[in-house]
């Protein structure tokens, strides 16, 4: 991994937005800090929002003190930093707004050395990419350095389409300007630490290969929850909607480095086509068969962390009969040799009980011939849990013997936490994200036919909804999600976990 990124000039579309202000500028300032920007760097930021380059390095200032890993300004990495942030407005799709800022960013380059290196990165709402896209073709001349080298690269933030055909349309518009190798469709959860750290655990430890199948392994299951409604942007999401938001990425992303196969290298094009080959090995759910494979939940009024809500039909710019999913809970089978006949159950909601990342690997039952005569109930499987958030790390859950004369079996849990087994924090996802962005490493990105691969598992599921027209469950803020999630579940014997939950009790043997 190069110590830092070559030179270059970043030029941030939204630069006034959530995103940028939560999560880019602070990650931006924590790579400097680390001394993996480089020296020759520059940040362009550009939006529809009028303000001096003045006011914008102030409100870079602002989100750093605020959201940086530090929370706190350091003065001698911000006395470098400052100087060469820049800022540019007009509309996305104002042609001669590009022009203008290809005209600046080429006088930055001289003026910095950037080497005419350039990295676009649209922070954008989903209806800005087509014209972003396209008067950065028609620029792409005046974007270049005097000397007509360096790289253009362009990173797009998800949703990559909201459907098979778009998404499609989406990759021949990125095609007809840009290379593949320049494109870097990001998804955030592949930059955590753990996300990361799942093919170090599966490849790089023999104990696991051996058992990573159907014949070890009873199911797996993926959550990612959260606490939170939809608050400000009701409008994007009744859009959109859970199955769209997160299943076809976050959730994919992590079922994914869950099941692949063991890569012939540690390359972008050998990892991500074991991942493709996953979407591409998920058994069909036919429409007329959504119903009995995938639940649907929308949270009603109510209370979950100490705040209220009306339910998801009251919020802002929500229709008031909208029938969007803020929840859904879903069972596919992975077709191939790995995995025959062993269920993945993916659930994700808002206004649940617990903000929760991780998944859970159940493994068979060992053989009861041992105990079974001495103990009064069977003894409990082994779990492998890897968290994602909000304590990154991993959990195993294995029986041990409770101290003392009688034989009593309690499952214990091996915990690896960053925090404690490292002494420190994990860096942000984006901050490695856009360190590899730069140095044009694209294995922890999705490439075209991955996302249309993807979004080819979801189509039928969404038509299945359009058929059916039956509304979502309503389920209370603060609970787990509609009861017909539990169904889907409990119907074959088991039950959805997660970690912060109760270790199972006590097994009470006789000797």
């Amino acid at each position: 991994m190069p110590t830092t990124a070559p030179p270059c000039c970043l030029i941030l579309f939204g630069a006034s937005g959530d995103l940028a202000k939560r999560k880019l500028i602070p990650s931006l300032y924590d790579l400097a800090k680390d001394k993996l920007l480089p020296e020759n760097f520059v940040l362009v930021g550009y939006a529809r929002t009028e303000m001096t380059d003045a006011q914008y390095r102030q409100d870079c200032r602002d989100a750093i003190a605020k959201f940086s890993r530090a929370r706190k300004v350091d003065e001698e990495v911000w006395k470098r930093l400052e100087p060469a942030i820049y800022y540019s407005h007009g509309d996305y799709g104002d042609s001669d707004a590009h022009a203008k800022v290809a005209a600046r960013v080429r006088e930055l380059d001289a003026k910095h050395g950037t080497a005419g290196n350039r990295l676009f990165y649209l922070s954008t709402p989903p209806n800005t990419f087509e014209p972003i896209i396209n008067c950065l073709g028609a620029h792409a001349n005046d974007f270049h350095g005097a000397d007509g080298k360096g790289f253009q690269r362009i990173i797009i933030e998800k949703p990559f389409g909201r459907d098979l055909a778009s998404a499609k349309a989406l990759n021949a518009l990125l095609h007809k300007y840009f290379e593949e190798n320049q494109v870097f469709r990001i998804d955030h959860y592949l930059g955590k630490e753990t996300v990361q750290n799942l093919m170090v655990m599966r490849f790089a430890n023999s104990i696991f290969e051996p058992i990573w199948n159907f014949k070890y392994i009873d199911y797996v299951q993926i959550t990612v929850s959260e606490t939170l409604g939809v608050g400000s942007r009701g409008g994007y999401y009744d859009k959109s909607g859970a199955l769209r938001d997160m299943v076809q990425n976050h959730l994919f992303q992590l079922m994914a480095l869950i099941a692949m196969e063991p890569p012939v290298a540690l390359d972008a094009v050998s990892i991500r086509d074991e991942k493709v080959k996953v979407y591409k090995s998920v058994r069909p759910i036919r429409p007329q068969y959504v119903s009995e494979m995938v639940v649907r939940g929308q949270y009603s009024a109510g209370e979950v962390s100490g705040q209220k809500t009306e339910g998801y039909r009251r919020e802002k710019d929500v229709p008031p009969d909208s029938k969007t999913e803020t929840f859904v809970a879903l069972k596919l089978f992975i077709d191939n040799w790995r995995w025959s006949g062993t269920p993945f159950y993916l659930r994700t909601g808002k206004c649940l009980s617990e903000k929760l990342s991780e998944v859970v690997v159940r493994f068979r039952s060992p053989p009861q011939t041992l105990f079974q005569k001495q103990c009064e109930s069977p003894v409990y499987p082994n779990d492998l849990i890897v968290r994602v958030q909000p304590e990154e790390g991993i959990s195993w859950r294995m029986n041990g013997k409770v101290p003392g004369g009688a034989l009593n079996i309690k499952p214990v849990a091996l915990d690896f936490l960053y925090k404690t087994t490292f002494q420190t924090e994990p860096p942000e996802a984006y901050e490695r994200l856009i360190f590899d962005a730069m140095n044009g490493e694209q294995t922890l990105f999705i490439r075209g036919d991955e996302a249309e691969a993807a979004w080819a598992v979801i189509d039928p599921i969404e038509q299945g909804w359009q058929t059916a027209k039956e509304p979502p469950q309503d389920y209370a803020p603060g609970s787990w999600g509609p009861k017909k999630a539990f169904q889907l579940i409990e119907q074959d014997g088991r039950r959805w976990m997660h970690s912060s939950g109760e270790i199972e009790p006590i097994i009470a043997c006789s000797l």
